[in-house]
């Protein structure tokens, strides 16, 4: 069975009231679309009805596939999706779809070109946030501050939840990824650096959702805690050898 040409990986924890008008909008976009196509939705053990709701999306449509990651944390959701997903380009994308899902084309050829991948950037000249309360916005640029003087000086965005790979940086990215939880964008693109691999920042339009499940305070405290642990591990060449 040929490759799709484009592979949607969605980490889902009790996504019930989010996850179908995603889903929906999602199938909407990508059956316009003349490229070929997956979505795979993982399920990252929820106790609601997210099991369901991807059981029927993919019953609907054959694209659709829902896979299962019985250990918490959106890193080990990820890094599943990604390493199951067939496509030439894979893109990670938040079930609340904060980014509209019509900016996706964006990040792929032919509107992007030469790249090993491409991040979402609420920071980047031209990008623009809807809705975001200040203090989320101050907290938000002091632990990007933090996060480019201990480890990846001169990105803007490191943790905005859309990112696009080629699959073969995809493999070697997430093969190398020790972390679960929120901070393992931060790694991946730690590792990304260290490889050599090209990035680009997409500035994009983004909309503040009040249900998100990071917490300002307790999820940055572990941002720095793991930042410490991804700085050591690129010290102690954990993570092979610079390209």
């Amino acid at each position: 069975m040929p490759h799709p040409f484009l592979s949607l990986v969605i980490p889902a924890y009790n996504e019930e009231r989010r996850l179908p008008h995603t889903l929906e909008q999602v199938a909407c976009f990508l059956e316009s679309q003349t490229y070929t196509w997956e979505v795979i939705v993982v399920n990252n053990a929820s106790t609601d009805k997210t099991h369901a709701i991807i059981q029927d999306f993919s019953q609907k449509h054959l694209q659709i596939h829902g896979l299962y990651e019985a250990r918490r944390g959106k890193g080990r959701a990820i890094k599943s999706g990604m390493l199951a997903a067939r496509g030439e380009y894979r893109f990670m994308c938040d079930a609340d779809l904060s980014m509209p899902i019509t900016e996706l084309n964006r990040f792929l050829p032919p509107q992007l070109e030469n790249f090993n991948l491409a991040i979402a950037s609420r920071e980047a000249p031209g990008a623009i946030r809807y809705n975001e309360p200040y203090y989320r916005h101050l907290g938000g640029r002091a632990v990007n501050t933090m996060i480019r003087l201990l480890i990846l000086p001169g990105l803007n965005d490191t943790q905005c939840g859309f990112k696009c790979f080629s699959a073969p940086v995809a493999e070697d990215l997430f093969t190398r990824q020790t972390l679960s939880g929120w901070s393992f964008d931060i790694e991946i693109l730690a590792i990304a650096k260290l490889r050599g691999y090209q990035i680009a920042e997409i500035p994009i339009p983004w909309y503040f959702n009040p249900e998100t499940k990071l917490s300002a305070f307790q999820d940055a405290l572990q941002m720095f805690l793991d930042i410490l642990v991804v700085r050591d591990n690129l010290q102690r060449g954990i993570y092979g050898p610079e390209n």
